[in-house]
């Protein structure tokens, strides 16, 4: 029973991560757009830098997300191929 408690509680995390409003749209945005950074996320959001930078910093702790450095912005992209299925089902 450890063993698949272990794999629940993950799974878990990951819905908890997503059970947000605007973590599901920066997610859903991300798979829509392949990746962006947080100047784009902000403008569609229309929500403080602080408080998106919050909802990222979940996101990127759950693993559903991954930054990449370009020169002074960091592109955001999913990484989390289960976390795509699940939006596409919940989204489609």
């Amino acid at each position: 029973m450890d063993k698949n408690f272990k794999k629940y509680s993950q799974k878990a995390e990951i819905l908890k991560a997503l059970a947000h409003p605007v973590r599901l749209c920066i997610v859903r945005g991300l798979i829509e757009k392949g990746k962006c950074n947080v100047n784009y996320m902000q403008s569609c959001l229309d929500i403080p830098q602080s408080t998106l930078s919050q909802h990222i910093q979940k996101l990127r702790t759950a693993g559903i997300i991954e930054g990449k450095r370009n020169g002074l912005e960091i592109n955001y992209s999913v990484s989390n191929q289960m976390v795509v299925r699940l939006i596409k089902v919940l989204f489609d």
